[in-house]
């Protein structure tokens, strides 16, 4: 396991770097996406509470009134994201339930049981772009693939330990290995967010050199913790349920024996402290 000097700050600056002109030009493709989707309609909250629960990201664009212009806005973007669950509600009790009082587009995200805001203020000064933005940044899966956009969200989530699995999508194996992906994320839903990044994009090659990983390494798993910048690497020759479990409890296990540690350390600390202040007193 390594550590580097402000690695997470300089994490943030090579992921946030400036859009590609390939991810730029397909948040600008609104009118070329696929074919006509409608929001669906939620008139109650328990329709509201199952529309959520069901999908892993999902957009709810809560309005007092349908004939305001931010309608016409939200329904532009939706045919642009098929991987989004998107529902739209003027009924007076969804809207109270997710304490709105004006109007707002609400991004849900199942992955760590997020929710994020756009306030009324926020939708008058927005455009279809913006909105796109929005949605594409915070876009969170039980596997999200990486791109200049995604990472944001990865960022703010609320999850401080994320799993990079590295391979070429192009390579024969990595269907069934994303499925295997797939399901180790169940069982770490709400503990790490997993990543996908794609080897065989030439954009990629600065995440998996700033691991200390060679192509011919690959795939392998890169585990970090954003809040004290410690991480490790795992080169693997098969991408398993069972390899990618075992490295995650592993680091988890190396986490809690730290922070055991440092508790008993402080702990030892006050003891001693105490006994010198009695032995002074007396």
């Amino acid at each position: 396991m390594g550590a580097m000097p402000s690695r997470c700050l300089y994490l943030l600056c090579l992921f946030t770097c400036k859009l590609s002109p390939e991810v730029a030009a397909e948040v600008q493709e609104s009118s070329d996406g696929p074919g006509a989707r409608e929001p669906v309609r939620l008139t109650d909250v328990q329709a509201a509470m199952e529309f959520v629960a069901a999908a892993e990201v999902t957009v709810i664009g809560f309005f007092q009134d349908l004939e305001v212009p931010a309608v016409s806005l939200f329904h532009s973007v939706v045919k642009n994201f098929q991987d989004v669950s998107f529902g739209i509600s003027a009924a007076s009790e969804v809207l109270a339930h997710y304490s709105v009082t004006g109007n707002s587009i609400s991004l849900f995200r199942l992955v760590d049981n997020k929710q994020l805001d756009l306030k009324s203020e926020d939708i008058e000064s927005m455009d279809a772009t913006k909105l796109s933005h929005f949605i594409q940044r915070n876009n969170l899966h039980l596997v999200t693939e990486y791109n200049p956009m995604a990472v944001i969200g990865l960022f703010n989530s609320m999850i401080p330990i994320h799993l990079l699995l590295m391979m070429n999508k192009a390579s024969p194996e990595y269907e069934e290995s994303l499925h295997r992906y797939q399901e180790a994320a169940k069982l770490f839903q709400g503990k790490i967010l997993f990543i996908l990044v794609d080897s065989g994009t030439k954009q990629n090659g600065k995440v998996i050199s700033f691991f200390k990983l060679k192509k011919s390494q690959l795939p392998a798993l890169a585990i970090y913790q954003t809040l004290d910048d410690a991480w490790d690497t795992l080169p693997l020759t098969e991408v398993s349920v069972e390899h990618v479990q075992n490295f995650c409890d592993g680091f988890l296990k190396g986490k809690r024996e730290k922070i055991m540690n440092q508790k008993k350390r402080r702990q030892r600390w006050n003891s001693d402290f105490s006994l010198l202040l009695l032995r002074r007193t007396k």
